[in-house]
């Protein structure tokens, strides 16, 4: 084993779970004011519980002994076997630290739909829900294409640090549940303004800083790997934060803080998948394309079709998860990383195009599944949706009874 690799996981480790609280203060900065303490908690309480779920059960059906390349089995059940020496993932860092690496993967992805549903969902139904849908839909996922034997890794399909098992999961659910709760009370009607700009920018920057090691952690090692997936990180989200400031100013006639931090963050997602494989100059493409096509999807798509996705989670996660994934498809090299089997389109080879094009299909079908029979679960024991008057008061104050901004 290797004490640099090994220091350099446990580091990135926590740099990806700094990201749910500075996804809390960027999902809380975009709410309105009656709403903050709601949404914050939706993404704290996460970090508790999945981590308990994670120790538990998950690590081992994510990437347990295979079962059918879906699911793992029940091998690292409380982290039997999960220690110091090193494990089947990684030959250079201890077991221990691969598992804790991917525990906080689980913890922010169900953190990023919460965002289309703030402002209406129960909490005793959101936290039902995420119990749910991280056994039913992450968990397979998660094996499916990081775990020995998973079905998209086996089709060749490649995910660097999560464009299938956290973006297009979390995105498609976001959709599938905020069309099933509803919109939002006077939705066509009511203006709904961003009231904390400084915290929108706050949790933009946390995001960007834990991103470094959400993308090069998982080359699992502090190598020539990691570095490319660091410098491919940066160049697509500073890309795409210049691309969306031209669309605001073009569109808008002035540049916005709102702007420059979503597009980061959807240049941050669109690299993700294809961090350790394309070359500098493709992650700039990438991440100055991506704005445009979330913005097209924000600002025309869920306008023309109504679906009430509160703060862009489908539009943002999803959409620019899927374009990541393509472009991984059109400009992976395997002289950047041999894991991929196949080069990109663009490089002539139109394999791992098309294992890129099933993988993307193949978890949509799965989240969307995975959504509605977890909604119908949770309804067994509680609303989606709290009702009219709580809705009207707040959710800070109908579901925690507590206020962001008191008066003394």
């Amino acid at each position: 084993m290797n004490t640099g690799d090994t220091a350099f996981v446990l580091i990135s480790a926590a740099m990806v779970m700094f990201m749910t609280p500075g996804l809390a203060f960027f999902y809380g900065g975009l709410v309105r004011r009656k709403n903050v303490i709601n949404t914050m908690m939706s993404s704290f309480f996460i970090m508790g519980i999945a981590m308990v779920m994670w120790i538990c059960i998950g690590y081992s059906l994510s990437f347990g002994k295979d079962h059918a390349g879906i699911i793992g089995g029940l091998d690292y059940i409380m982290f039997k076997g999960v220690g110091m020496d090193a494990g089947p993932y990684s030959s250079s860092i201890p077991h221990m630290a691969f598992a804790v690496f991917q525990m906080m993967f689980a913890v922010i992805t169900p953190a990023l739909f919460t965002g289309a549903v703030t402002g209406r969902m129960r909490f005793k139904a959101l936290a039902l829900f995420v119990i749910f849908w991280t056994m039913i839909v992450y968990y397979p996922v998660a094996h499916m294409v990081w775990g020995h034997g998973g079905l998209l890794a086996a089709i060749g399909a490649v995910d660097f640090a999560g464009g299938n098992v956290v973006h297009i999961s979390s995105g498609i659910s976001a959709l599938i549940l905020c069309i099933l709760i509803g919109k939002r009370k006077g939705y066509d009607e009511v203006s709904y303004r961003v009231h904390n700009i400084p915290f929108v920018a706050l949790g933009a920057a946390l995001l960007w800083f834990g991103w470094f090691g959400f993308n090069s952690g998982s080359a699992l090692g502090a190598n020539g790997l990691a570095a490319h997936a660091f410098t491919t990180t940066a160049v697509s989200a500073a890309s795409a934060m210049v691309s969306w400031m031209l669309l605001d100013v073009f569109l808008n006639k002035k540049p916005t803080l709102v702007g420059a931090c979503t597009g980061l963050v959807v240049g941050l997602v669109a690299i993700t998948p294809g961090a350790g494989y394309m070359p500098v100059w493709a992650a700039m493409i990438t991440g100055f394309l991506v704005s445009p096509i979330c913005y097209f999807m924000i600002s025309t798509v869920q306008k023309k079709f109504g679906y009430d996705d509160a703060l862009d989670a489908f539009g943002c996660h999803c959409v620019g998860g899927i374009w990541g994934g393509i472009s991984t498809g059109l400009f992976a090299r395997t002289d950047i990383n041999p894991s991929a089997k196949w080069n990109g389109l663009v490089f002539g080879d139109a394999r791992l195009f098309g294992a890129q094009l099933i993988s993307i299909a193949l978890t949509i079908v799965i989240a969307v599944v995975g959504t509605m029979i977890c909604a119908g679960l949770v309804k067994i024991f509680t609303p989606l949706r709290v009702d009219s008057r709580d809705e009207q008061m707040g959710l800070d104050i109908s579901q925690h009874g507590e206020r962001a901004y008191p008066s003394f």
